[in-house]
């Protein structure tokens, strides 16, 4: 077993080689390696697959009561100065270990078929195998050092694949706005970290608790200097993870592919900063005021992330939302101490918001055909509805994704929900009434999403069919420099004038006559119509849909057991953190009553129910009597009478449609502001530092000028000068001393 644990260095390094072999090959053989560029693809799976077989296997030793384990070597000594490195292997090292290789897996084999033809595909690839590797050596560390390290990496390689297509000029904006809030917190990150290390004076996690618990007993140092230090350590969680205020770049950064949302803003990077709390959670519980802080932050981002969710068109924004605030739920159980709900709830939204991406992947690469490869187009939900008809399999795991994150049993996010949700009642009821309203806008918010994608009738309106035939349906760079402009401008455009609002039911119906035009799109291998209408995605996209479906439905019985007597038992999840909860909870044998476990489940399923019964009102086809309602649209034309209700949606749809203003309140106070103080230092510097400095150049220049005149060599001229010079002298003194 040891010996085992001594290799677990591998981990990192397995999805290196193609990186590296792509960058090379790229660099020295481009023709034949592009020619190759599906083994690429193979190639990356297959060494992540079995980066997956080694870290299950020691998943699987630390659930059978494996002890944690560190190995450690010298990267630096200098007199008092150590500095190792290592890899640390424990349940939460296997929990993510085990997250970043299965989600990657599903999410490589997905983007084969997704990225094919995108002229990026090697690059594309290459990102990838660098960011697993990154993500997997943060989890794997050791010490702060280490992580800080590979903490850079996994935000370079966020910046390199949210900004995948840089001709784009809104995806290079949103890959900068990225980095400059990540860059906020990494800076807040180090210094926290040179805090501990003056506090401490050492980086490992195990020195690190230990002396700061021994100082606390003894009162030996500030408690507001070590509380100030581990503030910004949270803050680097903060921006990572996309909890307020810092959660401006994850929006944005949908403007990558969608199979990056779905490893990067979904399951791995934005995990990266709840993993940093729960590896610190022993050194954060013990220092006063930063447990209630983290609660704090997090029962925030739980309600902002639902309130902006719930207007959005764009399928990934609202997405994003989500991800939000089921990210502020997670930070809430570890704010509240509830360690074992936060893991377990990241586990099952993990694999569910994946799920939910890469269906939104499917419904985007549908809709291209039809819409264009605009992203306001083919990811705008106004422009969809009825892709049941066409995308069954993709509707029936997105259907499952929905469900699951709305807490509907017996489905994978229902467990760690309700569990965090009972938590939070012990903890503060305040907290607990905020979690348990958002749960309903989760469910409203979701069933929303699905409804307007899949329920009702295709909202896309023919316009045009006029030179579709020498038109390309795919490009070679989806959404570059190369894509067609035909499809954009001619095909399937919106009625004009038409605005779909908050509640509204407008929908937009085919032209029907323009159907036997389409058969010239058929082909030998797929049924008619395929590339035309919105069609089902093929099989290597379909298939990690349905792998992922089955994580949706099963990943719950982890933290599960019904026995005999009636009690629900967190049984294997238990096994699993038993080294870390006996440090939050002193006893592993986290146990529910029968009867208590059904009334909260009952109360939960019930407020998530109310949300998907609202959301069926407003937006579900089997409410006809609603379609024709412009329930929106009637109380925001300016002079229209409005009622108290009426001014209530129109508030809670700016606010959601607008981003709460946040990104407003940015751009004026710190943009704006700095823009302005910029330019006020830039005109103090041209006008008045190098105006001084100038001025006396030009006025030495005319002094100069001036006095070469007036040498003329003649002694009494001289004489009549000073002889000036002394009577104007004597004469401004006598002057002086009469006043």
């Amino acid at each position: 077993m040891e010996h085992t644990y001594q290799y677990a260095w591998i981990i990192p390094f397995l999805p290196l080689p193609v990186t590296m072999l792509i960058g090379f090959g790229l660099l020295l053989i481009p023709t034949a390696t592009k020619n190759i560029r599906r083994m690429w693809a193979f190639t990356s799976v297959l060494l992540l697959s079995i980066t997956l077989g080694f870290s299950s296997s020691l998943s699987i030793q630390q659930i059978n009561g494996s002890s944690i384990y560190q190995y450690l070597w010298s990267w630096t000594i200098n007199n008092d100065f150590s500095l190792e490195f290592g890899h640390l292997i424990d349940p939460l090292t296997s929990i993510m270990s085990v997250l970043i290789t299965t989600v990657g897996i599903m999410v490589l084999i997905y983007s084969d078929n997704y990225m094919s033809h995108d002229q990026g595909y090697l690059r594309f690839f290459a990102y990838m195998s660098f960011f697993n590797a990154s993500m997997l050596g943060l989890v794997t560390s050791s010490n702060l050092i280490q992580i800080y390290i590979f903490w850079e990496l996994v935000g370079m390689c966020s910046y390199l694949l949210i900004g995948f297509w840089f001709t784009r000029p809104i995806a290079a904006s949103a890959c900068q706005k990225a980095f400059v809030t990540n860059r906020v917190g990494d800076f807040g990150l180090l210094l926290g970290i040179l805090g501990f290390y003056c506090i401490t004076g050492s980086f490992e996690f195990r020195d690190l608790f230990k002396i700061v618990n021994n100082l606390i007993h003894s009162n030996g140092f500030n408690s507001l200097f070590a509380t100030l230090c581990a503030l910004l350590l949270f803050v680097g969680a903060i921006a990572k993870s996309a909890q307020f205020p810092l959660h401006v770049w994850l929006p944005d950064a949908m403007e990558g592919p969608t199979p990056i949302s779905a490893l990067i803003h979904a399951a791995t990077m934005v995990a990266a900063g709840i993993f940093l709390v729960a590896r610190l959670l022993p050194l954060f519980i013990v220092i006063p005021y930063i447990m209630n802080f983290i609660s704090l932050i997090g029962i925030i981002t739980v309600l902002l992330g639902a309130t902006l969710a719930l207007a959005q068109r764009d399928i990934k924004r609202s997405l994003a939302y989500s991800t939000m605030s089921q990210l502020g739920y997670i930070m809430l159980a570890l704010g509240i101490g509830s360690y074992r709900a936060a893991l377990f709830h990241l586990i099952t939204h993990a694999y569910s918001k994946a799920l939910l991406f890469l269906g939104s992947g499917s419904i985007i690469h549908s809709m291209e055909p039809i819409v264009g490869y605009s992203p306001d187009k083919s990811q705008n939900m106004v422009l969809m509805g009825g892709l049941k008809r066409y995308a069954p399999i993709t509707r029936m795991t997105f259907l499952l994704g929905t469900l699951s994150l709305c807490g509907i049993p017996p489905l994978a996010c229902f467990w760690s929900k309700d569990e965090i949700l009972n938590d939070s009642w012990l903890y503060s009821p305040i907290f607990a009434i905020i979690a348990c309203f958002t749960a309903g806008l989760t469910a409203f918010y979701m069933f929303r999403m699905y409804l307007l994608t899949f329920d009702g009738n295709l909202r896309v309106h023919f316009k045009n069919y006029s030179s579709i035939k020498n038109s390309s349906f795919y490009s070679i760079s989806l959404w570059g420099k190369k894509a067609p402009k035909v499809v954009n401008r001619n095909l399937f455009l919106l009625t004009q004038n038409t605005k779909v609002s908050f509640f509204s039911k407008d929908t937009y119906q085919i032209d029907h006559n323009i159907r036997n035009r389409m058969r010239y799109f058929s082909t030998y291998f797929r049924n008619k119509y395929t590339y035309m209408y919105p069609h089902e995605s093929d099989n290597t996209m379909l298939f990690p849909l349905l792998v992922l479906v089955l994580f949706t439905l099963f990943i719950g019985s982890i933290g599960i057991h019904f026995d005999q007597e009636g009690v629900v038992d967190f049984d294997i999840l238990s096994k699993w953190l038993t080294p870390w909860t006996n440090l939050f909870h002193g006893n592993s044998n986290y146990s529910v009553n029968w009867y208590e476990f059904l009334t909260n489940a009952i109360f939960s399923v019930s407020i998530a129910l109310f949300g998907l019964f609202i959301a069926s009102i407003f937006y579900g086809s089997a409410y006809s009597s609603f379609k024709n309602l412009h329930l929106i649209n009637s109380f925001v034309k300016k002079g229209s009478k409005r009622t108290l209700s009426d001014q209530i949606k129109n508030m809670v749809y700016n606010w959601s449609y607008n981003r709460g203003y946040i990104d407003i309140f940015y751009i004026r106070v710190f943009l704006m502001s700095i823009r302005g103080l910029s330019e006020l230092i830039q005109f103090f510097d041209r006008r008045i530092i190098d105006g001084i400095t100038n001025g006396l150049g030009v006025a030495s220049l005319f002094i100069g000028e001036g006095i070469k005149y007036t040498g003329g060599g003649r002694i009494s001229s001289y004489l009549f000068l000073y002889l000036s010079y002394v009577l104007i002298f004597l004469f401004l003194l006598i002057f002086f001393i009469s006043t």
